[in-house]
């Protein structure tokens, strides 16, 4: 209403019926431990989702494209998982296996039709730390610029890359195992057990713990550790032979020991590094322009790769100039082996922040390119394809994966249209593995290290959005800048922990400093809105409107009542103190028979006295439309200042509440015990509280 009279209706609530959760319980857990055929049925086709789509198969339509799109990931696996190897800390040989059996396992079980699940930058650094810590640990050098050895493939024949051999009988390894046998251990039983929690999480259906990890947050974690990366790969660039850093402050002593170092260079690396980097940089370059012409992306890195071991092999680098090369890569599969349980107990703790990111990545490109290409996805289920992707390849010597941008968007370009892509991929990585992986025996790891670094510009990109990042949050650009030199500087695992922390002190910060504000009313209109944002707003005679813009709860509840005394100019309590003090003194000096009171004035004009002059509203107007709930200190306190304002005569009106904010009231004992006096203390608008406000007062008998 917007004439001056108060409208009074009623609204009345619907009556929810109660459920009985323990039928609720038992019904599911019935339904749940029943088994009959057509259960089994829909089961295997929801965990094996090949099931249902590819019988559906448009051969003619699809088999292009997905032929196309596989062909050309292929060509981009093999030369990056021989890359991201030197992340990982092992042979390229488990990279090779790792892209493989991932490509297989997320066609029998994933549901994204675009994402291309296999060696990630990210995850190769992850797995690389926990590795290098336990080869330390172990007694292990970390030099792994020893000579190529010309293995036959067998783990336990690598005594020529790692001339001292232990025996790893304390943590379950009986046999004598040399660097790569354990290196490749560590890597098995850590990925065994990421896929074991990412299991877990799908079980108990734990996919919510995603929501921790804003964009802000994944962001600021890529660009620190792609700087960790970019770090651990300069000795390579360079040719020189430092000690890997291990622990907290890795980047930082990295850079130390690079400069220390620096007159070490090797002069071929150096000169074979700028050439690769020109020709990489300049081709990304080019593809992006050009990218809407192109049909598909070119195979910059296998080019690359394919000229720099020509060059290597005839020009005889590594024996003349003492270049580093990758050494030789057997062909075919090693035997399946169980990862060792001892090792898992060693690892279980960094198996989880791995398990998080690797699900995080991967749900969160199935759900953005899902949404792009007008179809859904199952987040449980990619739980269980991530996890399974992970387990079971753990038993072939391959380490934890994750879906990968880079790969995915040019799957997406070169015709992608479902799982079938991912088939192909894996058949250009077998064939690599049974015949090609030989001729990879004279490849620069220099070469290796160009790849990987030209892989970050995307993440390095981060720094420009920075300004633009902050014009449109400045909280965010915080966590993004926190996390992110927490994740280079300290390391990855604890800057991905230190920015959730921070993520969230931020929501308590926001919400324990919530903006408050006085509101005026707009002319001529029913609307109300903040005094100090907007002009031309007309003040509501002996009428305060109040707006706390968050929860009330405990840890708001003090600055919830500053902000109210401070906005309003009044202190209740205050207030009230002094005029018990005044009418003590005037007591005092009436029992004394002095009818001039303590301020000089005569008893007639006592009363003016007692009525201070500051006070300039007769109600008070609580907007509660951005209070989303009440816990009981929230309760109390608008109880509280219900009381104060009530012993100055001010009337509390509360506007626009929600049903939760109302029953918690209820609860309460807000609105007294049999709610009488509800109609006249709540209000469904701020405009119907101050028309009340003016028009009426509360009873008299309306106490708390």
């Amino acid at each position: 209403m917007e004439n001056n009279t108060s409208s009074c209706f009623l609204m009345e609530r619907k009556t929810h019926a109660k459920i009985n959760r323990k039928e609720v319980i038992r019904a599911k857990l019935r339904n749940s431990c029943s088994c009959t055929p057509q259960k089994l049925k829909n089961f295997l086709m929801d965990f094996f989702p090949v099931l249902k789509w590819l019988p559906k198969y448009r051969c003619k339509e699809y088999i292009w494209g997905d032929v196309m799109s596989g062909l050309v990931i292929g060509i981009i696996l093999v030369p990056q998982a021989i890359a991201y190897s030197l992340l990982a800390g092992l042979k390229p040989i488990y990279s090779l296996y790792t892209s493989f059996f991932a490509n297989i396992i997320y066609f029998l079980m994933g549901t994204s039709r675009h994402v291309s699940v296999g060696i990630f930058s990210l995850i190769s650094l992850m797995v690389g730390q926990v590795v290098d810590r336990e080869l330390l640990l172990a007694g292990f050098d970390l030099n792994d610029d020893a000579p190529p050895a010309s293995g036959d493939g067998s783990l336990q024949n690598d005594n020529l890359s790692n001339i001292t051999a232990f025996n790893l009988t304390i943590v379950g390894i009986n046999a004598e195992c040399g660097k790569e046998c354990y290196a490749i251990g560590i890597a098995t039983a850590l990925t065994f057990m990421a896929g074991v929690y990412q299991v877990l999480m799908g079980i108990f259906r734990l996919g919510f713990v995603s929501m921790y990890l804003s964009e802000s947050i994944l962001d600021g974690f890529a660009t620190g550790a792609s700087l960790t990366i970019l770090t651990a790969q300069v000795k390579y660039l360079i040719g020189i032979k430092i000690p890997r850093s291990q622990g907290h402050g890795m980047l930082v002593i990295t850079w130390i020991n690079i400069f220390r170092n620096i007159s070490q260079a090797n002069l071929c690396d150096v000169i074979t590094s700028a050439i690769c980097i020109v020709v990489l940089v300049t081709a990304k370059e080019l593809g992006d322009r050009y990218k809407h012409k192109l049909k598909f992306p070119l195979p910059t890195e296998l080019v690359v790769i394919v000229v720099a071991t020509l060059v290597s092999h005839y020009g005889k680098l590594n024996e003349v100039y003492a270049s580093s090369v990758s050494g030789a890569i057997p062909t075919g599969f090693i035997s399946p082996k169980v990862p060792e349980f001892n090792l898992m107990l060693r690892v279980a703790l960094d198996a989880l922040p791995l398990a998080i990111v690797s699900f995080v990545f991967t749900v969160s490109l199935s759900e953005m390119f899902a949404k792009k290409y007008a179809y859904t996805i199952r987040a449980n289920q990619e739980m269980f394809a991530v996890g399974f992707c992970n387990i079971i390849p753990s038993f072939f010597h391959s380490f934890a994966t994750s879906a990968a941008l880079a790969k995915t968007l040019v799957k997406t370009s070169t015709g992608c249209q479902t799982q079938i892509s991912g088939v192909i991929s894996a058949m250009v990585v077998l064939l690599v593995l049974l015949f090609l992986a030989p001729l990879f025996y004279s490849l620069q790891k220099c070469v290796l290290a160009c790849i990987i670094i030209v892989s970050l510009r995307g993440a390095l990109r981060k720094f420009q959005d920075v300004p633009a990042r902050y014009q449109v949050n400045k909280v965010d650009t915080l966590v993004w800048v926190v996390t992110m030199s927490a994740s280079a500087l300290v390391s990855t695992e604890i800057g991905l922990l230190v920015g959730i922390v921070f993520s969230m002190l931020c929501i308590i910060v926001r919400t324990q400093r919530p903006r408050t504000a006085l509101l005026g009313q707009i002319q001529d209109t029913s609307f109300y809105e903040d005094d100090l944002e907007y002009e031309n707003l007309s003040t509501v005679p002996k009428v305060k409107i109040f707006r706390f813009e968050a929860p009330l709860y405990y840890a708001n509840r003090n600055y919830f009542l500053k902000s109210l005394y401070r906005l309003t100019n009044l202190d209740p309590n205050l207030e009230a103190a002094r005029r018990k003090k005044y009418e003590k003194k005037e007591k005092q000096h009436l029992k004394k028979g002095n009818h001039r009171t303590a301020n000089g004035l005569g008893i007639g004009e006592t009363t003016l006295q007692l009525v201070p002059k500051q006070i300039d509203f007769q109600a008070l107007v609580v907007d509660c439309s951005s209070i989303s709930f009440l816990d009981t200190t929230g309760v109390n306190t608008l109880k509280e200042i219900l009381k104060d304002y009530k012993n100055l005569n001010i009337s509390v009106l509360l506007a626009c509440c929600n049903p939760s904010v109302i029953d918690s009231l209820k609860r309460g004992g807000y609105f007294g015990k049999d709610f009488g006096c509800m109609q006249e203390m709540l209000f469904y608008s701020i405009h119907n509280a101050v028309l009340f406000a003016k028009d009426q007062k509360l009873p008299a008998d309306c106490s708390v």
